[in-house]
């Protein structure tokens, strides 16, 4: 099982690192409050079974109430199918590698130590800090007693949540941790690198100290937590997470895949070439050909410690954003290879403005934050039309470059209906 379920399925709805604020809470049915109380005295004996005292179960769940929007968002299957150069447009972009690389400087020292500690390179620390949480920025609204306990009685792996709702009690029973500050996804990741609960009590460490595992108010904690669970995950000092190659023409492509490695000569004896312009490392160095966009785009060979990011969170794009943030932050620059498609994904930078744009345009979709959700979405869809681009509610290029080329185009023009 994932170790990270819940930030596999954030990410499977948008961007890692975008966590927003907690909705408002919804009425509350009278059959789900029944249904609620009911399921809390059941869960009381297990959780006693797993450690949990009597008292903190009873102390921490006495007036919770469910908080059903979280059984929708395990329930929701993305209408928007995010491209990977879309995704990682957003998430490595000029913006997060100099906030990351001001990171590194100002934490310079934790991090050195936590690589003597537990040979995880700074670089792909920082990296994960700054997709996860967006260097602490981003961590998450929803109370996890009540999204977990919420999970624990209704939807979906009420196994898994149960687990993971009775490991937050305990961290509030071992820790000392005040239940308001453990706030995180709905799903229940929490803290500056988002770890759920019971990766928490398996692998959190006190790297500042003060005698506690904090991993929301306590940077080093959180860094060096994160290279623990690397290490743990099979993560290898020296050894490079893989690199951009170039494919000769004509190339089998049919065995591409993480788990397909083979030693790096053989992929040399094939005319595979690094992309930088480098010669593959000599050896029996195993790796495997990543080609996330097919054989037209860029192509990765990666190792084991690509494995051990890909465990953070299971999802190859994941692994990548990871892999090429941490790059950059050492000061590689983009990839070599463009992306097979003529319509890039835009910086989040880029999304503000075009929100900004929309927005000018009379459109009501909030504030400009980067974030394209459901009312960016829908705006872009009426403009497309009007642009004759396709209307997938996409933001790209064509479209960012729309909007900047009809800036001065009375709102009512855009909005108004397609003529016959």
């Amino acid at each position: 099982m994932n170790l990270r379920y819940a930030s596999s399925l954030l990410c499977a709805a948008g961007l890692a690192g975008a966590a927003q604020a907690a909705p408002a809470p919804a009425q509350v049915s009278a059959a789900d409050a029944a249904a609620f109380s009911s399921c809390l005295s059941q869960l009381r004996g297990q959780a006693l079974q797993q450690g949990v005292a009597a008292g903190t179960f009873d102390a921490h769940t006495r007036g919770l109430t469910p908080d059903m929007s979280v059984i929708a968002s395990l329930d929701a299957q993305p209408e928007f199918k995010t491209p990977i150069w879309d995704y990682l447009a957003a998430l490595v972009d000029d913006e997060r590698v100099a906030d990351g690389q001001q990171a590194l400087r100002q934490w310079h020292a934790e991090l050195a130590r936590a690589q003597a500690q537990f040979g995880v390179d700074p670089a792909t620390v920082v990296a994960v800090w700054g997709v996860e949480s967006n260097f602490g920025k981003k961590l998450g609204g929803r109370p996890l007693l009540t999204s977990l306990s919420t999970l624990s009685c209704f939807g979906r792996r009420q196994a898994y949540f149960r687990g993971e709702f009775f490991a937050t009690l305990k961290i509030i029973q071992q820790e000392h941790v005040r239940p308001e500050r453990l706030n995180g996804s709905w799903a229940g990741a929490f803290g500056q690198t988002q770890f759920m609960p019971s990766t928490y009590l398996r692998l959190a460490v006190d790297f500042d100290g003060d005698g506690r595992r904090d991993l929301v108010d306590s940077v080093p904690d959180a860094l060096a937590s994160t290279a623990n669970f690397l290490q743990r995950a099979g993560w290898k000092a020296g050894m490079p997470w893989g690199f951009e190659v170039t494919l000769p023409a004509g190339l089998d492509t049919s065995a591409a895949g993480r788990r397909n490695k083979r030693p790096m000569s053989a992929w040399a004896a094939q005319g595979l070439k690094r992309a930088d312009g480098g010669a593959l490392p000599a050896g029996d160095l195993q790796a495997g050909l990543l080609l996330p966009a097919g054989p037209t785009g860029p192509a990765f060979l990666v190792t084991r410690n690509f494995d051990a990011v890909y465990s953070y969170n299971a999802a190859e794009s994941y692994a990548l954003a990871i892999a090429h943030l941490s790059d950059r932050l050492r000061g590689a620059g983009p990839f070599v290879r463009a992306w097979p498609t003529d319509d890039p994904g835009l910086s989040r930078a880029e999304r503000r403005e075009l929100q900004s744009l929309l927005i000018a345009r009379g459109f009501d979709i909030g504030e400009p934050d980067g974030l394209i959700g459901a009312r960016t979405r829908e705006a872009l869809q009426t403009m497309q039309r009007q642009a004759g681009l396709p209307a997938d509610g996409r933001a790209g290029l064509k479209s960012l470059q729309w909007l900047r080329d009809n800036a001065g185009q009375p709102p009512a023009a855009l909005n108004a209906p397609p003529a016959d």
